[in-house]
Order: structure tokens, then C-alpha cells, then sequence
């Protein structure tokens, strides 16, 4: 209702504008047949701006539209209706304007509920039906047909082919997709049919979240707009006295209208709205969500940075790092061929670096028998007639222990090979290949001062970890509770941001001034955090603080320079030098000009790149 308002205002105000003109000096009517159009204009444009300034007095709040309404009052009173009715098109416009530039700057909303499917294919009784994606039940099974949409989050059961996962990740690659393999909503499948077993509901899948999320972050009052009310509190006031010192100097209430017509604070109602959606469309097309658009305006402050570590500093993926014989005459293949052989059958998560080791070094499985993978107490497992067992060094007596070479950092595993210690293997979780550069641009570009990690790993990998990165606050072996109260006390000295990933580090992320989640993987942290890197690399956190300092600057910069303009046009108001007509004109020029500023921070510029300077 709004909304059609707002655009048949403009109409209305453009037709009774052009109709009074054109009666005026073209069919030369006199008297109140001029006028008329006006009234109409006035009456329906006005007259809400009107009864929402009443309501402002009664509230005693005098917000940033105050002067406009003022204006319409004033104009009316003293008989200026085409003054009147041009600041009723100027404010429609604008508003009008603010719709299209919202529109335009959440173009990335408006492309995903474009993919957003709405049928799917479902198999019931041996026949394939065409239902809506809103019927979809847990466990249903589906097929995805060449090139369509997957409407659901689930697991492939036929069919082997590949799926373009970018527009949802980031990554620029087709995704091979085989049984047992995880599909997502809202990824395009390529040339082959897929047959997938439901998972989620539609509204619990991952395409879905990611579009409430940007709706929720669209609706979500950004707290630059209340700062554009705070402003708005002091401008009103100056404006006001400003407008009574013109009259009161000069007997003419001209001057007073005059100046309150210059003074319509349009560039606070839209340039820094604007300016925030532009900014979180800009981050939308850079894989970044942004869930509360207040953490724009905070990034620019941030003074210190916590990190959790696995997943966030890591990959959180364990690589075989190093293999250790400790047998005669039972070479490091031959271990890793014995590993892979068991392993190949087990869902632990050291099994698929085992196999991605024996895949690179083309190491063939053996043929097992009698496998057996109890919670606690290793795999074991007949491999061409030899007992093999892996396990953990803790689970093993005390004298095989000692034989052992000293425990590094990482994670390992030991093999047993007929009941004889037979070799170790190492693993580590691979640090991100741009994370010292990350710290080391942070405190020259984002003057950020302090870098610490927060962990519930092992002290050695933490500190192990730390050396790489450059960091020398270091914090280990914590439970979620731990991290939530350093986080706590970190955030009462200084503002700060957290950058975790997992479930556990959901608390220390609302506990920060900023909290961003790595990747969506966990619908949780996702939820707790006020932004949500889609695109798992460091370069997209300094991307989010180069977008958010920029937004600030340009919302500023629009509303502060909109409002220094007015002030010039107010001072030549109240000294006689602009009157209202031409005031109106002139603050709409203002208008035009900060909100095309303020567009600016929904386009790409070259200061979001800087971070590979350092690479």
C-alpha cells in the first residue's frame, strides 16, 4: 500500500504540476482554475506527510522528515501551492528514487529467487512425478535432470555426472558427483542425470537459507540510518533557527519558507540506505553474506582479531604428511599400501588422507578379510594373511610407547602388524597458503593492532600453527565456554571481530562486535554470525573490511556533503537571495546528487584488490 502510494504521488504531483502550468501560460486561466491541480497535489501527496508530522509532535521527536512536512505546511499557509506541490514531487521522487536504487543494488537477491526452483521430480510407485519443491519430504527420492536446478540439500543414490556449485560457493569448478555424494540446492546440474535422496526440507536447505538470509539482511534496519536520524536531530534544529533568523531579520516569512524549502533533508532519508543495501549487494556478488547490515559500519573499527583455528586458519582437512617405518624391511609403500587396504572401508577422518596419499603415490588396495572398527579401540583387519591393526598411541601399552619416536605436532597413527609396532603416520591439518600475508596486512591497511587464536586443539599444533601465521597470542585447549569469556573480555577493551566455523565457536562469534562464519557448512554458526564467507578463503574477510570502511565513507560522505550543500542554500535563503521556488529546485538537484554518490557502494573498485599486494 505503501509502495503504490509512493509511485502514484509522483504521477499525481507531475500531472497537477504540468496541468497548472499549462492552464497558467498556455490557456492563460486566472484566478483559482490554476490552482486547483495544486490543491489536488498538496491534498494527496501531503496530507500523510502531514498527519505523520502531528504524530511527531505529539511524540516530541523531530526526525529528518520534520522539515519537509514543515514545508508543506508553511507553503500552503501562505498561499505558495506550486512551492508546495513541488516539494510533494520532490519527496515522492526521491522516494521513488530510493526504491529503484535499492532495487537496483539488491540485483544479487532478485538473481537467486530467479534460480530458485519450483518443480521437482519424484519417484513413487516405480513412476517419476512432477510435483512442487514446497511437497518435497525428507527422504524422498529424486531425480535431477540435465542442466536443472537442484531443489533440495541430499546424497546421490544413481548416477554419476558433475554439478556447478559457484554461484553458491565461490568455486570456479564442476563438482564431481558420484553415489554416496553430497548435492546442494540451488546447484546446476550438468549433462548427466542424478537420482538423490532428500535430506532436508526445501526451506531447511542450503539454497534456501542463503535467500532468507539476504532477505533478512534487506529488511534489517542498518544502523547508519539511525545515524542518519541522529544527524537528522541536529540538522532540524539549525535549520529551524536558521529559517526564523532569515524572517526575523527581515520581516519577510518568504525567507523563512524559503529556507526550510532548501533544507529537506532528502540526502539522510536515501543516500545512506542506499549506500548500505549497494554495499551488501556488492558483498552478495563477492561471496559474502551479509546477514546484519550493521556489521558494515563495525568492521571499519575493529582493533583486534581472534581466530579459531581448524577451518579458519586451516583447511580442516588432515593431509598424510609423513610415514615412519619401524619395521625391517617393510618399506613406506608397503605401510601405506597395508593403511589404505583397511582404511578404504572406514568413515574415519584420517581415512580419506590415507587414500588420497595412496591415490597420488598410485598405491592399489589389497583384498581384507574379518574387519572389524569398534568405537575407541582402532581398525583391524587380515591383510593377505597378516594382522593389521591402526591405532592410536594412547590405546597402546606403555612399552610400545616407549619404542615409539617423540610425538609431534599434528595428529598421527600407528600401525601394528601382527601384534608388532610396524610404523607411524603423520598428518597435519594444511595451513591456509594466504594466511601470513592476511596478518601482515592487517595492521598497515585495517590498523588492527592485536592477532590471537583460539582453540580447543592441542597446545603444540596451536602454537605450531601460530609461528606460521605470525601470531603471538595464543590460547589452546579451550571449551566453547572458555573462548566465549576471553571473547568477552577482548571485546570490553577493544572492538573486535571473531572468524570461526564450527558450532562450537556459535557464542564467541555473538559475543564480538563482529562475528563472521567460514563457509555455511553449519547452519548454526551461520545463524550467529553477523556475516557468512561462502567463499572459504582469507581474501574474502579483507574484501568484507575494504567493502564495509568504503560504505561508510561514501554514506557519510553523501549525507554530510548533501547536508553542507543544503547549509550554503539555507544561508543565501535567509539573506534574500534564493526564494522558494527556486530552493525546491536546487535541493532536488542536491537530492539527485547524493543518492548517485551513494550508488557508488554497490560498484566494484579497485581498493577491494590490495590484499594480493602482499601475497
Amino acid at each position: 500500500m505503501l509502495k503504490t502510494w509512493k509511485k502514484c504521488s509522483v504521477y499525481v504531483a507531475a500531472a497537477g504540476i504540468a496541468a497548472s502550468l499549462a492552464l497558467r501560460f498556455l490557456l492563460h486561466t486566472g484566478g483559482w482554475g490554476a490552482v486547483i491541480p495544486l490543491w489536488c497535489v498538496v491534498g494527496f501527496g501531503g496530507t500523510p506527510l502531514i498527519v505523520d508530522l502531528l504524530r511527531q509532535l505529539w511524540r516530541r521527536e523531530f526526525g529528518a522528515d520534520f522539515l519537509a512536512a514543515l514545508s508543506i505546511v508553511t507553503a500552503a499557509a501562505m498561499g505558495q501551492w506550486l512551492v508546495a506541490a513541488i516539494i510533494v514531487l520532490m519527496l515522492a521522487g526521491g522516494q521513488a528514487l530510493e526504491e529503484y536504487a535499492t532495487a537496483r543494488a539488491s540485483s544479487v537477491l532478485s538473481a537467486l529467487a530467479r534460480r530458485t526452483p519450483s518443480i521437482a521430480h519424484r519417484w513413487s510407485a516405480g513412476k517419476m512425478q512432477e510435483i512442487g519443491v514446497a511437497e518435497i519430504a525428507i527422504g524422498d527420492r529424486l531425480t535431477v535432470l540435465p542442466h536443472e536446478i537442484c531443489p533440495v540439500d541430499g546424497s546421490v543414490l544413481e548416477g554419476t555426472g558433475s554439478m556447478d556449485e559457484s554461484f553458491l560457493t565461490g568455486e570456479p569448478f564442476r563438482i564431481r558427483k558420484t553415489v554416496g555424494s553430497q548435492v546442494i540446492s540451488g546447484a546446476l546440474n550438468e549433462d548427466a542425470a542424478l537420482t538423490i535422496v532428500a535430506e532436508k526440507l526445501p526451506q531447511d536447505s542450503r539454497y534456501a537459507r542463503i535467500m532468507q538470509v539476504m532477505v533478512q539482511a534487506e529488511k534489517s534496519p542498518p544502523h547508519l540510518r539511525r545515524l542518519g536520524d541522529t544527524l537528522g536531530a541536529i540538522y532540524t534544529p539549525v535549520a529551524v533557527a536558521i529559517a526564523l533568523a532569515g524572517w526575523g531579520f527581515s520581516g519577510d516569512a518568504t525567507r523563512f519558507l524559503a529556507v526550510l524549502v532548501i533544507a529537506t533533508p532528502c540526502p539522510l532519508l536515501l543516500a545512506i540506505p542506499t549506500a548500505v543495501i549497494g554495499a551488501v549487494s556488492l558483498a552478495a556478488r563477492r561471496s559474502i553474506v551479509i546477514r546484519k547490515p550493521v556489521v558494515l559500519e563495525q568492521v571499519g573499527s575493529i582493533r583486534t582479531m581472534l581466530f579459531d583455528k581448524t577451518g579458519t586458519l586451516t583447511h580442516g582437512e588432515p593431509v598424510l604428511s609423513d610415514i615412519v617405518s619401524l619395521l625391517p624391511g617393510l618399506a613406506e609403500h608397503q605401510l601405506l599400501q597395508l593403511a589404505a587396504s583397511l582404511e578404504q572401508f572406514s568413515k574415519h577422518p584420517l581415512s580419506l588422507a590415507i587414500l588420497e596419499a595412496a591415490k597420488e603415490q598410485r598405491v592399489e588396495a589389497l583384498p581384507v578379510e574379518n574387519i572389524s572398527e569398534r568405537p575407541g579401540a582402532g581398525m583391524t583387519g587380515v591383510v593377505e594373511g597378516r594382522q593389521v591393526k591402526i591405532t592410536g598411541r594412547r590405546k597402546l601399552p606403555s612399552a610400545m610407547v616407549a619404542q615409539l619416536p617423540q610425538e609431534a605436532p599434528g595428529m598421527e597413527c600407528v600401525l601394528l602388524v601382527d601384534d608388532v609396532l610396524a610404523g607411524l603416520m603423520r598428518f597435519e591439518d594444511k595451513p591456509r597458503k594466504e594466511g601470513r600475508a592476511f596478518m601482515d596486512h592487517l595492521r598497515p591497511r585495517h590498523q588492527v593492532s592485536r592477532l590471537m587464536i583460539l582453540s580447543g586443539d592441542r597446545d603444540a599444533e596451536v602454537q605450531h600453527l601460530a609461528s606460521i601465521m605470525g601470531i603471538h597470542e595464543v590460547h589452546a585447549g579451550l571449551l566453547p565456554e572458555e573462548k566465549l569469556q576471553i571473547v568477552r573480555e577482548e571485546t570490553a577493551k577493544a572492538p573486535t571481530l571473531f572468524l570461526g566455523d564450527g558450532v562450537n565457536d556459535a557464542p564467541a562469534m555473538m559475543a564480538a562486535t563482529v562475528g563472521i562464519a567460514f563457509g555455511q557448512s553449519n547452519d548454526i554458526t551461520a545463524e550467529a554470525a553477523g556475516a557468512v564467507i561462502l567463499d572459504t578463503t582469507l581474501e574474502r574477510v579483507d574484501e568484507l573490511l575494504h567493502i564495509g570502511r568504503r560504505m561508510r565513507r561514501i554514506a557519510l560522505q553523501s549525507a554530510v556533503g548533501g547536508m553542507a550543500l543544503s547549509t550554503c542554500g539555507m544561508i543565501a535563503a535567509a539573506m534574500g537571495y534564493l526564494p522558494p521556488l527556486a530552493g525546491a529546485l536546487g535541493q532536488e538537484g542536491i537530492d539527485l546528487l547524493a543518492v548517485l554518490n551513494a550508488l557508488r557502494a554497490s560498484l566494484p573498485g579497485r581498493e577491494l584488490q590490495d590484499f594480493e599486494e602482499f601475497d
